[in-house]
C-alpha cells in the first residue's frame, strides 16, 4: 500500500448521513490531495441502519451535475456495492464519514458509516470509517476536524491490511485545527452500552448513556474519550 500511496489514488467517499452533509464535505476536502475522489452517498439520512442492503427493490441513483457525485436512494452498504460493481470498480479506497458522533465499541455493528467500510472490505476494497466524537456542550468544528483528518488519515492508509480487514477511526473531542493529536492503534471495546427503555403506555423510548459508557482500559472507547485518535483494525 505504501507503493500505491506514492501515486494518485482512486477514492470513493460515502457516509450514512446523506450526500449534502458537512461531514462528507469535510472528508472530501481532507482527501482531495490524495487522488481522484468520487462521492457516492445516500440521498437521505441513514444513521444506525447497520449493514442493511437493498435486494428486492430497484435503487434510484441521481448523477449530479457536480463532477463524480452520485446520490443513492439506498443504504450506506448499497453505496459501497454500487461503487465497486458499477461506478468505480478500480477504487483503491472507500472512505466513509466523517460521522458527527463516535462509532466506538458495539457501535460498529449498528453504524451505517462502519457498514459502508465493511461492505467494501467484503468486496475486496481497502476501506476506512471515520467519525468525530462529540463531547457534552461541544459543537463540531468541521474545519478543525477536516484539518486533523487530512493530517493523520494518510498515516493510517499506509498501514497494511489483510484481506477482509478495514479501519475504524474516531477523533476525540474537542479538536482544533493546529494542536497535534496522538494516534493510537487499539482493540474495539467489548462492553455493552448502558441503556434502558422508558415505558409510556404502549410506547417504549430508548434511554442510553453515551459519554459515561463502560469501557476497558486501552480500548477504542478509552483511547478516544481520553483525548487521542483511536484506530482499530476490524475484520468481516
Amino acid at each position: 500500500m505504501m507503493h500505491r500511496m506514492a501515486s494518485r489514488l482512486k477514492i470513493v467517499v460515502t457516509n450514512d448521513d446523506g450526500y449534502d452533509q458537512p461531514g462528507l464535505e469535510a472528508l472530501v476536502e481532507a482527501v482531495a490531495h490524495l487522488g481522484e475522489v468520487t462521492v457516492i452517498a445516500p440521498a437521505t439520512p441513514m444513521s444506525n441502519v447497520g449493514h442493511r442492503v437493498t435486494m428486492k427493490d430497484p435503487i434510484r441513483v441521481d448523477d449530479l451535475a457536480h463532477p463524480r457525485t452520485y446520490v443513492v436512494h439506498g443504504t450506506p452498504a448499497d453505496c459501497s456495492r454500487l461503487a465497486v460493481k458499477q461506478f468505480v470498480p478500480d477504487a483503491d479506497w472507500i472512505i466513509a464519514g466523517i460521522n458527527p458522533g463516535a462509532n466506538l465499541g458495539s457501535d460498529v455493528y449498528q453504524s451505517g458509516t462502519v457498514a459502508a467500510a465493511r461492505e467494501a472490505a467484503i468486496l475486496g476494497v481497502h476501506a476506512v470509517a471515520v467519525s468525530q466524537y462529540i463531547a457534552r456542550d461541544w459543537s463540531v468544528d468541521w474545519a478543525a476536524t477536516q484539518a486533523q483528518v487530512r493530517r493523520y488519515l494518510p498515516l493510517v492508509l499506509q498501514k497494511p491490511l489483510a484481506t477482509g480487514q478495514f479501519w475504524n477511526i474516531n477523533l476525540p473531542s474537542p479538536v482544533d485545527a493546529k494542536t497535534p493529536l496522538i494516534l493510537r492503534y487499539c482493540p474495539v471495546d467489548k462492553n455493552p452500552h448502558r441503556y434502558r427503555y422508558e415505558k409510556d403506555g404502549g410506547i417504549y423510548r430508548y434511554e442510553g448513556v453515551i459519554h459515561n459508557r463502560p469501557r476497558s482500559v486501552g480500548s477504542d472507547v478509552d483511547v478516544c474519550f481520553g483525548g487521542a485518535i483511536s484506530v482499530s483494525r476490524l475484520e468481516i
